[in-house]
């Protein structure tokens, strides 16, 4: 006898997109299991770390510091990543304006890649920015080309705002928040979502990259956009990192930047993959609120119109991340902007 429930669940799952359970891919098997720290995972540059102190803890920040090339232009070009990755993934962006004159500061805020990951921590965007404040300060570097892409564009948005005289210009990839997703995902609580992240595997996290960044297709080169995010699953401390990943989510989804967006003074350009679908909390919501979300063709020219004097260069057909799939056209709208 056919299970009827179960049939009407499985058909409305593929309706709306989610994959369903498969075996894992064998590629998964040959990523590493990592420690919170990163241990033995190799960034492209040579990782330094600043001591910081926040809220009565000992943290440390890394950060990558990549000289320019022979023609130094004098300009500092601040690369800022997103909640789902880490500074390590910026390498071909930083040797490129590297070679064209500029100096890269990458740094990995607190709670990513290989710096501090706090479990006690109140999180905030004016945390991170304050830090990363410092991390210019510690480097004596007075104004910098901001780029945030993904969580990294709320980030360089609350750091503009706060510091915008530290801030020449600021440039948002695909930044997440353009929407209020608190107005119509319901509140899910930290411990709920920790044990979310806690029953999360490698597949679920590339499951979701190859859905909602890549339109349901992988290519080898996306692997090392995954690598931390399945090792740190597969790690001795996932625990740790569900707790971190549920945090930095919360502050995420209750602290949105988009209606300050007015109040930018620094010149800013979006660069906006128009496929993108990404929005945090759409697995908790019905399928019509779902596809409602992150619908970036949209969300990218509200956010322009509202950015005073700001400049949008649309990338149709590509996703969440235009460094990856549409390197070139990504690369001559960034250096048009801030060269």
């Amino acid at each position: 006898m056919t299970n009827r429930p179960l049939f009407h669940f499985l058909a409305a799952m593929l309706a709306a997109g989610v994959p369903l359970l498969h075996a894992q891919d064998a590629s998964l098997d040959k990523l590493p299991a990592l420690d919170a720290k990163l241990t033995g995972y190799a960034y492209p540059f040579e990782v330094n770390a600043l001591p910081l102190t926040e809220q009565g803890q000992a943290l440390t920040m890394a950060y990558m510091d990549v000289k320019p090339g022979d023609a130094a232009n004098g300009k500092t070009v601040l690369l800022l990543h997103g909640k789902n990755f880490s500074g390590s993934y910026w390498e071909r962006t930083a040797k490129d304006l590297s070679s064209r004159g500029f100096r890269v500061v990458i740094p990995d805020q607190i709670g990513f890649g290989k710096s501090s990951k706090p479990t006690d921590l109140q999180y905030s965007f004016q945390m991170l920015a304050a830090q990363t404040k410092a991390l210019l300060d510690h480097l004596k570097i007075e104004k910098a080309e901001v780029v945030g892409h993904s969580m990294g564009g709320m980030v360089a948005t609350r750091f503009a705002l706060m510091f915008p005289a530290a801030t020449d210009k600021l440039v948002l990839v695909n930044p997440i928040g353009l929407e209020d997703w608190k107005r119509k995902v319901p509140y899910q609580g930290i411990d709920a979502a920790t044990a979310a992240e806690m029953k999360k595997g490698p597949q679920d996290v590339k499951d979701y990259m190859r859905t909602v960044y890549f339109d349901g297709k992988w290519k080898e080169e996306y692997d090392d956009l995954l690598a931390i995010q399945a090792g740190w699953l597969k790690g001795p401390d996932k625990a740790a990192m569900a707790r971190v990943t549920a945090m930095t989510s919360d502050m995420v989804m209750t602290q949105p930047v988009l209606y300050e967006f007015p109040d930018l003074k620094v010149p800013t350009l979006l660069i906006i993959g128009e496929r993108d679908r990404t929005a945090i909390g759409k697995n908790l919501v019905p399928k019509e609120v779902a596809a409602t979300l992150g619908q970036y063709q949209e969300l990218g020219k509200a956010a322009a119109a509202a950015i005073p004097g700001a400049k949008l260069v649309a990338l149709p057909g590509i996703g969440h991340a235009p460094q990856v799939e549409a390197y070139d056209d990504y690369l001559k709208a960034l250096l048009d902007f801030i060269k």
